[in-house]
């Protein structure tokens, strides 16, 4: 079954705020996160994402 993106919860980038559902422009928003308190940490777990795929791109070169 395809997830029900539309009714999960996004990090608005340009207002810092969580939103449920499409609210904003996808422009502004990160996401999905399957809860509020995930999306209020998603500025962590995006910081976190990147340093782990630099760590594999030096670990491939």
């Amino acid at each position: 079954m395809a997830e029900d993106i539309e009714h999960q919860y996004w990090y608005n980038m340009h207002t810092g705020e969580v939103e449920y559902g499409f609210e904003s422009p996808s422009v502004d928003r990160v996401g999905p996160f399957a809860t509020r308190e995930e999306a209020e940490r998603a500025l962590e777990i995006l910081r976190a994402n990147s340093a782990k795929w630099a760590e594999e791109e030096r670990a491939e070169d």
